[in-house]
């Protein structure tokens, strides 16, 4: 053997040494793959090594599809073993991202979807219970005192069975057996920070410096809106979420924890916005019990018939019939409270609303542009913050919903019924139901426009 071979060799062996050396150091260290976009159709794959972990150098060119959509996720080391720099071709990742966007489309479709033609023409069957109830309101006489004859907890009976009606079949459908699994995620407290930031500071403050901006020279209409602000939805936005394709669990946890902080701040916060910061001369006492009990009715009625249905009923009849055929019919049960209650709140006070239309407006003006500025704006900071479409929506319609069933029973109760306190809070629902319906189907378009992924 000549002396360039040997130096050959010598090359040859100290090059495998080092590969092996190599080799063994990256035994012990797990690296993490970041994606990153390149262009419209390209990606690579970067390394951030992590100590104490441990990596396969042996597979280097598997087969590998990214959905076009991802940007800036890390991919984990179980998912792919890519060499570094590795671009994946366009024509895998949209192959790929075809697949995904079918499943996550569908996750994006109404809760109600499989009741077919009642959820498709959903909006028809909502004007036309508006329109109707207007009608019977004008045309039929003494309609609305007749249904304001009986009150429950300050609202009309009908009313409050409609209600009842329809949030129970949505709180026999949540999971409540997995709900300390919600919880023991860090997430979970990440997204109860901010929703309580935008539903305790922003949204009352928003709708009264609406309420001025619009109505500077009507402080009756400007409480009543203030009233309407203040009172966070328990009730009607688990049926917008819902619609919408957002996260029930969720839900029905905001929900809850809205329920718990209305009866110890609406008082207090009420006295704050309208007597220290508006300096109201109007004198009022809002009463703790008045807000416990509706509160109370409206959310702990439906709660408890939901969890006895849940874990009773469920267990009786199996869980396959229940979540197949009994639901599909609560689903139906539900929409058609809904339909009820619009049917009835726009009969109860059609009279009013057109007797006093000028009035209506300048009250729906403000609440106009409060459910769009709200509802956008967190949907835009949801997104920024990489909350997912389902997490996303239920955030945005809980910040956007009111709970008008208190707002109403509050300024009836405190005001009286024919102030115009009370009619302020009475336009709150007559525009909440059209505005948020079309919220349902503009997110949808968005979540399905933007390819959008939990």
């Amino acid at each position: 053997m000549n002396s360039e071979e040997k130096n050959q060799n010598i090359a040859t062996s100290q090059e495998s040494d080092g590969h092996d050396t190599h080799a063994l150091h990256h035994r012990h260290q797990k690296p993490e793959y970041i994606l990153d976009t390149i262009n419209t159709n390209n990606y690579v794959l970067h390394a951030k090594d992590e100590p104490n972990s441990s990596n396969n150098d042996n597979k280097t060119d598997p087969d590998f599809e990214v959905d076009s959509h991802i940007e800036n996720k890390s991919v984990s080391k179980e998912a792919c073993d890519l060499e570094l720099g590795q671009v994946v071709s366009g024509s895998e990742s949209e192959s790929k991202q075809n697949d995904s966007s079918g499943g996550e489309e569908e996750r994006k479709k109404s809760v109600f979807k499989s009741l077919g033609f009642i959820d498709r023409f959903l909006y028809i069957w909502i004007f036309l219970a508006m329109a109707v109830g207007i009608i019977i309101g004008n045309f039929v006489p003494n309609t609305g005192h007749a249904l304001e004859k009986g009150k429950f907890v300050g609202v009309a009976v009908p009313i409050a069975i409609g209600l009842i009606l329809m949030i129970y079949p949505i709180l026999c459908n949540i999971e409540y057996e997995v709900l300390h699994h919600v919880f023991a995620q860090k997430k979970i407290w990440t997204q109860l920070a901010f929703s309580l930031f935008v539903n305790w500071i922003i949204g009352p403050f928003l709708m009264m410096a609406l309420a001025w901006a619009f109505l500077p020279d009507k402080p009756e209409l400007r409480e009543g809106l203030i009233l309407v602000g203040l009172a966070r939805c328990i009730a009607m936005v688990l049926i917008w979420n819902g619609l919408a394709g957002g996260d029930s669990h969720y839900g029905a946890i905001l929900v809850s924890v809205n329920s718990i902080l209305q009866m110890i701040l609406y008082a207090p916060y009420s006295l704050l916005l309208i007597k220290v910061i508006s300096r109201s001369e109007t004198e009022f006492i809002f009463s703790y019990s008045d807000i416990a009990k509706s509160v109370g009715v409206f959310l702990g009625i439906p709660l408890a018939a939901g969890l006895v249905t849940r874990f009773g009923f469920r267990r009786l009849v199996g869980a396959n019939w229940y979540d197949n055929v009994f639901m599909e019919w609560m689903g139906t049960l539900s929409l058609i409270g809904l339909l009820f209650v619009i049917l009835v709140l726009f009969a109860s006070q059609g009279e009013r609303v057109v007797d006093q239309i000028v009035s209506v407006v300048r009250v729906a003006a403000p609440m106009f542009c409060y459910f769009n500025l709200i509802f956008f704006s967190t949907l835009a900071v949801s997104y920024k913050m990489n909350f997912g479409y389902k997490l996303s929506v239920t955030q945005s319609f809980t910040a956007s919903s009111n709970n008008f069933e208190l707002a109403i029973a509050i300024a009836v109760a405190t005001f009286g019924h024919d102030s115009n306190q009370a009619l302020a809070a009475t336009v709150g629902p007559l525009m909440e139901v059209p505005c948020l319906l079309g919220l349902v189907y503009v997110v949808r378009y968005i979540g399905t426009r933007k390819n959008w992924n939990d």
